[in-house]
């Protein structure tokens, strides 16, 4: 299939195909007359690689789940495992955005009288010591 079919075909633009191909996402086509034809295989992955992109997925953690993965083989070892993974990135990044919410809440209401007395106030706050642990 042409670039365009494969572009439409997946709701993406040709240059995303083009830069997936450029990482090593998808295969790098054959050429026909000066023009990229792809597998009919393509349009699966480059769907898979725009689901797992909208699930907050990276390209390089989607290469790594797809390197060597052909079309009929079982997938569902490869997604647990990068599952695991995301779903601690995502737990972490929750609390993260709890305990930040939480300091910029009490931060609405304040009444310091300088920089310096705010910022010790803030360096003394719950919120502020466990953003300091956990980065």
């Amino acid at each position: 299939m042409k670039i365009g079919e494969l572009a439409r075909g997946s709701g993406l633009n040709a240059s995303a195909i083009r830069y997936y191909e450029k990482r090593g996402l998808i295969l790098p086509p054959h050429r026909m007359s000066g023009q990229r034809r792809y597998a009919k295989d393509a349009l699966n992955r480059v769907l898979l690689i725009r689901f797992a992109s909208d699930m907050g997925f990276s390209l390089s953690e989607i290469k790594l789940f797809l390197n060597g993965l052909r079309d009929n083989a079982p997938v569902g070892i490869r997604w647990r495992n990068l599952a695991r993974q995301k779903l601690k990135e995502l737990r972490d990044s929750m609390e993260r955005s709890r305990r930040l919410k939480s300091l910029l809440e009490h931060l609405l209401c304040c009444h310091c009288a300088s920089l310096r007395d705010c910022v010790q106030r803030l360096s003394l706050s719950p919120e502020m010591q466990l953003l300091d642990r956990k980065g």
